[in-house]
């Protein structure tokens, strides 16, 4: 980006240290009018009081004094306008005297070069591409874009917009012209970097895929919609002042750095001659012999500058002339033939745009056959007059041909009226051609060969002729009658679209034109950026000579002595070149002028000379009027190129090399590239080879780079340390004589200007580390903070060799730290937008104290990201200023908890939120503030726990006093509410991960105590229950295990579960053995209910088996009863249908075993428990009935006994085993006893009564249907 002042326009604000120097040169007299002015204005003093007779002559004299003021204002006005044009024109003699030096630099270099290793430098952000940057991430995570990511991404990029692109620090970054897009880059490139350290490892895909990954998503959402293919062209153009610069390329930097107008560079190239390398290489030859000269003037005189010795005198003398033979031995070293060593090396053309950027003798030149034009022209015949000799009745026509065309006729007449209106067409590449028309008369004769010529004209028409039908004068043979013969004709010639103009002109040049007459020029446009200016013979398409417009500056000028022929005059100037020329008419001269001024495409715009009845106006305007330097006379040309004649030995360059230091730095500055102070290799090497080639000390070289670049710094723009330490060691080098340049002598000057950049680098540096946050936003530029805090140790030191005490800087960097806490904190404030309001309610103020919980972590943690490896040498002092940021949200953090009502825990969030940072900061974990903040909530948890301890004994106390009994997941309504309230206040106390290990053992061991109480009073009072509602059981076949008796079992199931988890302390705490004795009593607790209840459910179901035995000993054999039974039932099968013996007893109770052991499967959740309940209670039954057949061993079993035994034993056999029973447990002795015996009745019965049962066995029983 080229410096904001325009080459037209050298006005507005002057340039202080150019104002300075040109006061030096500037005559006193308008300042003495000032002040002789002011005194006269002060002797008048203003009349208060006036007699009440002279009130008239008042009136009169106000009136007239008014007047005067009025025209005193005018006449302040137009003296201070005289002195700002005159201090610009002062101003700028200064800048055009410095740009003449930089010319003789870059021509004729003899002592450096173009550096090619400096780092290229990036292409800033300005604010709208910021703006566009976030509108894109912000697509990107509204899902408008197409690129496809996963969660951790989005996640990740949402953290990156949230945290960078809006912040306010950014901003600043864009605003200070350190941001680029890799500080962009980078940026996103450590947050992810941290983010995907903390992901686990995953099987064929490694960190560093996902990060370039990552990284590729994150270029694609930056770049956006823009055409990849085109970025690197467009970097490549606006790339240029980084690059290696040709001396046309250098030229035009310096003309916009100075504010040297285009046709102003011209005339001083041509005044220093920078295109005769033997002529700049006697100028350095004269600079150097007139130095020599000053210097033995300097000696001989003994006029020394304050030196800091007085030893050093003859030393100063011996150093400027050893400079000067260094620079003569330079100069020795160049070849003869060529402009330095190396020339084309060093200043190689580059190849960004040659077509765009090359001037001077390097552009492409072009050949007469590129400026080939092509003309329509139309020849139009209209009518003959004056025709008398020939008869009325005979045949004429026309004919017309142009030079080297066609020949075409017209229709015939007859010579009474010779009219025709018809028009040729006709195609020519000649600017002059030449058309013939004739007039012929037909022949009739019989031996006529030809038809005879009447008369004929030759026109040479062109663009600008008039384009209506004129008559002319037409050539007839001799001895003709018709000397009045004359033709109407309309000739056209179109101009075409190459041809911008064209006309007859006087010219006279260096290279072209050399010869002073008139000629026919044509402007020629070649390409967009291609114009030649061509002259052309009549009949000939090629021009005779051209001349190539690029890099000339048209403008007008006064009229030429010597020159005869024109009347006005215009010229045409540039390096080694001026052509004059002049024409009849002064709006011809405009026009050309405006059509040459839009081919060379220069800036300088040039303005008529004013009219010659306005030449002698004195008027404001005229007097002003600014001169054409192009067009001026040689007396006013002399005096703007006076500064090429100036002797170099007679300026101080110290102070000119200041401001032309200046002011490249300032056009840096505000170019598109991120410089940060760094100069591009072009200016370097300018500005080295000004220091070598006129002697600027190397100490003042650098002192004033130090102004320059803390003047930007202080002005929030950013600068990179590095250069501010290198120029500060230098110049502290030579201050204390360690010759960094080989110079001994110090001067006064130097030293008083060191002790001041010193005095004034210290403020700025403690400024810089005060404000890390802002000065250095997100570590960016990168290293700049640790550059600061070095060059600040630098600084200390009291000599080059003496190290600064470590406890000095140490201070020094405390003091800044303490002062940062304050700052960050207030604009901490200022960005959360909080105000201390007493009618905020406690809800609200609890929210900003969250939230402002929330930025100080986020600031500590991008302070320890960003900044810590800066202050890594003191992070003692970064823990301190992390506890003195934390003591200012203190203030506002118990003010906010002091509002709180007493039994409020809303609190606690925020507790969790600053504990679970300083737990996981080593430097403040357990520090200042951690512990306020423990002393703060230890009343609010343990009152909090005391308060749910009471809460959930009341809940189960009155619970269990309701309870219904429904099943509810894995218990009832009350041991859920029960269990899930223990479980969250030990979840709750866990996730406070209280800090201090003592009171945290206490908390666990007092919820661990807790759990297990409550838990023993859920397990008695189920066990209760349990007794109550077995007792009300019956013992037929018609009992249900109810549902509320399974919920039971189920509780006492989730009590045993819960219990490993709520009442077992951690196995690294598990050493009281009170503690063991405590829990192993709420497990045996647990398991003897468990094993009384299933004990009372076993007894309960097998008292319904001995009912059922109880039924079959009524037909025991000799009984009353059993004599009764047998004889009812065969009386009864005579007249209906009996059912099978036994069949009724033995299914009504495999119906109960199977119905029970659904119910139990089905409702009981743990299948521990269940397969317990079904052991028992096969095992039960199989011993009653057992015992049974043992009370009957001398007796023979009923037939009745038998069918119903074997029914029961069979059935009860395979469900059991189907519902998982194991084989050890089906097969056990008493199962063993029942089926041998009942095998024995079987085969006994099968004797007696021969197949009696019906189809009933033992041993088929597997056969047998349900």
């Amino acid at each position: 980006m080229l410096d904001p002042s325009s080459s037209e326009d050298t006005g507005g604000e002057s340039d202080t240290e150019v104002a300075r120097e040109a006061s030096g040169k500037a005559d006193g007299s308008s300042a003495a009018k000032s002040r002789a002015g002011d005194r006269q204005r002060q002797q008048t003093p203003l009349q208060k009081e006036r007699p009440p007779c002279a009130a008239a002559d008042a009136a009169a004299a106000g009136q007239s004094a008014r007047h005067r003021r009025g025209g005193s204002a005018g006449e302040e006005e137009e003296r201070r306008e005289r002195e700002r044009l005159q201090r610009e024109e002062e101003e700028h003699k200064v800048k055009l005297q410095i740009y003449v030096f930089v010319l003789r630099c870059i021509a004729y270099p003899f002592n450096a070069k173009q550096p090619t290793d400096m780092a290229r430098r990036q292409q800033k952000v300005n604010k709208q591409q910021l703006q566009v940057v976030k509108e894109r991430f912000l697509a990107f995570l509204n899902g408008e874009t197409q690129i496809i990511a996963d969660e951790a991404f989005c996640n990740a990029v949402r953290s990156y917009y949230e945290g960078f692109l809006k912040s306010e620090r950014v901003c600043r970054m864009v605003q200070s012209g350190s941001c680029s897009a890799g500080d962009f880059r980078e940026v996103f490139k450590k947050n992810i970097e941290r983010r995907v350290r903390s992901l686990p490892e995953i099987d064929g895909l490694s960190k560093e895929t996902v990060l370039t990954s990552w990284i590729a998503k994150y270029d694609a959402i930056y770049r956006g919609d823009e055409d990849v293919r085109r970025q690197p062209q467009r970097a490549h153009l606006s790339s240029v002042s980084e690059l290696i610069l040709s001396k046309e390329q250098l030229y035009e930097m310096f003309q916009h750095i100075l504010g040297i107008r285009k046709f102003e560079h011209q005339l001083l190239y041509n005044a220093c001659q920078l295109d005769n390398v033997d002529e700049q290489a006697a100028q350095i030859r004269r600079e150097l012999d007139g130095r020599l000269q000053l210097v033995e003037r300097i000696a001989r005189e003994r006029r020394w500058p304050k030196l800091v010795s007085p030893d050093m005198d003859a030393l100063y003398a011996e150093e400027l002339r050893s400079s000067i033979n260094l620079l003569m031995a330079n100069l020795e070293s160049l070849p003869v033939s060529k402009g330095g060593p190396d020339f084309k090396q060093k200043l190689k053309r580059s190849s960004v745009n040659n077509s765009f950027l090359d001037l001077g003798d390097e552009v492409d030149v072009l050949s007469k056959s590129d400026v080939l034009l092509s003309f329509t022209l139309e020849v139009v015949i209209v009518e003959v007059q004056g025709l008398k000799s020939v008869a009325p009745n005979k045949i004429v026509y026309c004919t017309m041909e142009v030079e080297g065309g066609e020949k075409l006729q017209t229709d015939q007449a007859e010579a009474s009226r010779p009219q025709w209106a018809t028009q040729g067409d006709f195609c020519t590449t000649q600017p002059l051609p030449s058309v013939k028309v004739k007039l012929f008369m037909e022949s009739t004769g019989v031996l006529a060969l030809e038809d005879k010529e009447l008369g004929r004209v030759v026109l040479r028409p062109t663009t600008n002729g008039p384009k209506q039908g004129e008559f002319h004068r037409m050539a007839v043979p001799k001895n003709s009658q018709d000397t009045e013969l004359k033709i109407k004709l309309a000739v056209r010639m179109d101009k075409p679209p190459n041809m911008k103009h064209s006309g007859y002109l006087y010219a006279l040049g260096h290279r072209v034109w050399k010869c002073w007459k008139r000629r026919y020029f044509v402007l020629v446009q070649v390409s967009q950026y291609t114009f030649a200016m061509c002259s052309y013979r009549e009949k000939k398409a090629e021009p005779q000579e051209l001349m190539q417009l690029e890099g000339y500056t048209v403008d007008y000028c006064h009229p030429q002595p010597g020159l005869q022929g024109g009347r006005v005059f215009f010229n045409a100037v540039r390096e080694g070149d001026l052509v004059v020329f002049a024409c009849d008419d002064e709006q011809d001269r405009l026009l050309w002028v405006q059509a040459v001024y839009r081919a060379t495409g220069q800036s300088y715009k040039p303005a008529p000379p004013p009219q010659s009845k306005n030449a002698n106006s004195c008027g404001p305007a005229a007097r002003h009027q600014p001169a054409s330097p192009t067009g001026l006379d040689p007396g006013e040309r002399q005096g703007v190129e006076e500064p090429a004649a100036a002797a170099p030995c007679r300026f101080d360059h110290a102070r000119l090399f200041a401001i032309l230091q200046k002011q490249t730095l300032q056009h840096r500055m505000n170019d598109s590239f991120s410089c940060l102070g760094w100069f591009s290799p072009g200016q370097v090497f300018v500005l080295d080879e000004y220091c070598a080639r006129y002697g600027v000390r190397g100490c003042q070289r650098h002192l004033s780079y130090l102004k320059d670049l803390m003047d930007f710094s202080e002005d929030n723009t950013m600068v990179d340390p590095k250069l501010l330490h290198y120029s500060y060691a230098f110049c502290a080098s030579h201050v204390h004589g360690n010759r960094p340049d080989g110079m001994g002598t110090v001067t006064l000057e130097e030293k008083d200007q060191f002790q001041a950049v010193r005095s004034r680098l210290v403020l700025l540096l403690e400024n810089h580390i005060t404000h890390f946050r802002y000065c250095f936003p997100f570590g960016r530029p990168d290293g700049a903070l640790k550059a600061t805090l070095s060059l600040q140790e630098r600084i200390l030191m009291k000599d080059i060799t003496t190290p600064v005490p470590t406890e000095e800087m140490k201070k020094v960097v405390q003091r800044c730290l303490e002062k940062a806490a304050g700052i960050n904190y207030s604009q901490l404030i200022e960005y959360a937008n909080m105000k201390a309001e007493p009618e905020v309610d406690a809800e609200k103020r609890l929210e900003d104290a969250v939230r402002l919980a929330e930025l100080v972590i986020e600031v500590l943690q991008q302070n320890e990201e960003h900044h810590g490896e800066a202050f890594s040498l003191w992070p003692q002092l970064m823990c301190e200023h992390a506890e003195s940021f934390l003591s200012l949200y203190r203030v506002d953090m118990d003010s906010s908890l002091q509002v709180q009502p007493a039994d409020s825990w809303s609190s606690f969030p925020l507790f969790q939120l600053l504990n679970g940072f300083l737990s996981t900061e080593p430097q403040l974990r357990n520090g200042p503030f951690h512990k306020h903040l423990q002393e703060l909530f230890v009343p609010l948890v343990v009152r909090y726990i005391d308060l749910m301890e009471s809460s959930v004994a009341q809940s189960v106390h009155r619970g269990f006093q309701q309870e219904t009994w429904q099943s509810v997941k894995n218990g009832s309504a009350t041991s859920e509410d029960l269990f899930w309230k223990l479980n969250a206040l030990q979840m709750f106390v866990s996730d406070l991960d209280w800090p201090e290990a003592e009171f945290a053992e206490h908390l666990e061991r007092r919820l661990k105590l807790m759990a297990s109480d409550m838990t023993e009073a859920c397990v008695k009072r189920t066990k209760c229950a349990f007794d109550g509602k077995m007792q009300k059981a019956n013992k037929s076949t018609d009992l249900r295990v109810p549902p509320c008796v399974c919920t039971m079992l189920n509780i006492l199931a989730d009590a045993k579960r819960q219990c490993s988890k709520l009442c077992v302390l951690d196995g690294s705490q598990e050493t009281d053995k009170q503690w063991q004795h405590y829990h192993s009593k709420v497990d045996v607790l647990i398991d003897d209910a468990f094993k009384d209840m299933i004990s009372t459910l076993v007894s309960k179901l097998r008292a319904v088996l001995d009912t059922v035995l109880s039924k079959l000993s009524r037909y025991d054999e000799g009984t009353l009863f059993s004599s009764i039974l047998s004889f009812t039932v065969k009386a009864a099968a005579k007249y209906v249908e009996v059912p099978k013996s036994g069949a009724d007893l033995a299914d009504t109770y495999i119906t109960f075993v199977r119905q029970n052991q659904d119910i139990l499967r089905e409702r009981i959740d743990d299948e521990l428990y269940v397969e317990k309940v079904f052991d028992q209670w096969y095992s039960v039954s199989t011993k009653a009935v057992c015992v049974w057949l043992a009370d009957r061993l001398d007796l023979q079993l009923d037939l009745y006994q038998l069918k119903t035994l074997i029914k029961i034993v069979k059935k009860s056999y395979r469900d059991f085993r189907l519902q998982g029973v194991l084989d050890a447990t089906l097969n056990n002795k008493s199962y063993e006893t029942i089926y041998k015996r009942l095998t024995v009745e079987e085969a006994t019965l099968a004797v007696k009564a021969g197949g009696g049962l019906d189809g009933v066995s033992m041993r088929d029983s597997d056969q047998d249907d349900d």
